[in-house]
């Protein structure tokens, strides 16, 4: 089972344009990843423009084994789907879904959020991505 997250970059009119991200959503791993991984306008930007994912660190992409050393993102495109980036007016929006984490970039910075899905009647709350 996934543990399942949204990713977005904030744009300059406070917009958010974002993926779904299916696997490892916690901020021990999808954070730290990227943090060290996706930590510039251009990477992010390069990131989401791919569509909704799998993973956005892996070796393999449906089964096909990557070179030795190379990780890129499993995106559902490559394997047929159509499932472009959403674009939400505000946070309130992209906070809407139903994914268990979801991370900004902005002002060249991730943030993390607990969406605390499994629990009724608790806003998101601002996690630490650990170091």
């Amino acid at each position: 089972m996934g543990t399942r997250a949204r990713i977005g970059k904030e744009l300059s009119d406070g917009s958010i344009l974002s993926v779904y991200h299916h696997w490892d959503g916690y901020p021990s791993w999808l954070g730290k990843t990227l943090v060290t991984q996706y930590n510039t306008e251009e990477k992010v930007a390069e990131l989401i423009d791919g569509g909704d994912m799998s993973s956005c660190w892996s070796d393999s992409i449906w089964g096909k084994q990557l070179p030795k050393g190379v990780y890129a993102p499993e995106y559902y495109s490559a394997r047929g789907e159509d499932c472009p980036p959403r674009l939400d007016k505000d946070m309130d929006e992209f906070f809407s879904e139903g994914e268990e984490y979801s991370y900004i970039f902005r002002n060249g910075n991730w943030f993390a959020y607990d969406m605390h899905e499994f629990e009724d009647m608790i806003a998101p709350e601002p996690v630490e991505i650990p170091a």
